[in-house]
């Protein structure tokens, strides 16, 4: 179990944001993003933002280039050496904290969150609520870009942090009951009635169905430890949290899943990176759904 300090770490509020506004050691990165419509997230970033706060484009600064034949999925892991002087240029250095935040209840804000971690950097976190917190608190919002950093941070990464799992492993532990697969995507795209992004509907024939959208209140904040403890272990059991994975579309709101996993005192799940989009490229993978038989090809 992780402490209660960890888990403060991982999610911050807009009060405790805003006494550390004018800390160098604080670094606010902007991460609103709409998979539809990806230039949305800039403009609103442009439009006003946290005082301070840097952007981060999901496909452009969160991801790889796709692969041709789509292996990997919608969103591959960045290059570690690419991201790290991306945030090195940010600033971060390794007594940075790293405040990321969106306005989708944070399911692009996690995929940062579980970047820093990936490549080492333990001082990250999101703003409970995302902007809709900061401005309902009376936070103060800005047009202006980010003042040059005066030196970038000696940031050095170190990937492998975080645990990932492929699609050969994923199909092998289903199929030896090692594995519990956890699908973040929403209830109608898991079972397959719909696909707005991707080229085929359906699940991975032995996953189970956790909305990321469970994780949150109302308000879109993190639903308190004990109700993501409750939640997530009617689910998990007695399994050990090394044999639980998260997927869902492109590998980025899986990333919510770990965080709340993370919250509720559960670190060390993994991430199945390519998810969906990886798992029905290449036209050799079972595909399960109220569309398909379990043993069919896609």
């Amino acid at each position: 179990m992780v402490t209660g300090d960890k888990t403060q770490r991982a999610l911050i509020s807009a009060s405790r944001l805003m006494a550390r506004l004018d800390d160098p050691a604080c670094i606010i990165v902007d991460c609103r993003f709409n998979l539809m419509d990806p230039d949305a997230g800039r403009a609103a970033y442009d439009a006003g933002h946290i005082p301070g706060a840097h952007y981060a484009d999901l496909d452009r600064d969160l991801a790889a280039p796709v692969a041709a034949d789509g292996a990997g999925g919608r969103h591959p892991l960045p290059d570690p050496a690419r991201i790290g002087r991306l945030f090195a240029a940010w600033g971060i250095g390794p007594e940075s904290t790293v405040v990321a935040y969106d306005d989708v209840g944070n399911a692009i804000a996690a995929r940062l969150w579980w970047l820093l971690r990936w490549v080492g950097h333990r001082n990250a976190a999101v703003l409970d609520g995302g902007f809709g917190a900061w401005q309902a608190a009376g936070g103060d919002c800005s047009t202006a870009p980010p003042k040059p950093t005066r030196s970038p941070g000696a940031f050095v990464p170190r990937p492998g942090a975080m645990p990932v799992v492929a699609a050969e492993a994923v199909a092998a532990g289903l199929a030896g009951d090692r594995l519990l697969l956890l699908d973040a995507r929403a209830a109608d795209r898991f079972a397959g009635r719909s696909e707005p992004i991707d080229r085929l509907a359906g699940h991975v024939p032995g996953a189970t169905n956790t909305p990321f959208q469970h994780n949150l209140d109302a308000d879109k904040c993190f639903r308190s430890p004990s109700q993501l403890r409750a939640y997530y272990g009617a689910i998990i059991g007695e399994r050990p949290i090394g044999s639980v994975a998260a997927m869902c579309g492109s590998g980025v709101t899986a990333c919510h899943t770990l965080l709340a996993l993370e919250a509720a005192g559960w670190p060390g799940a993994a991430l199945y990176v390519g998810s969906w989009s990886d798992w029905i490229s290449g036209g050799r993978r079972d595909i399960a759904g109220d569309d398909h038989a379990g043993n069919d090809k896609n």
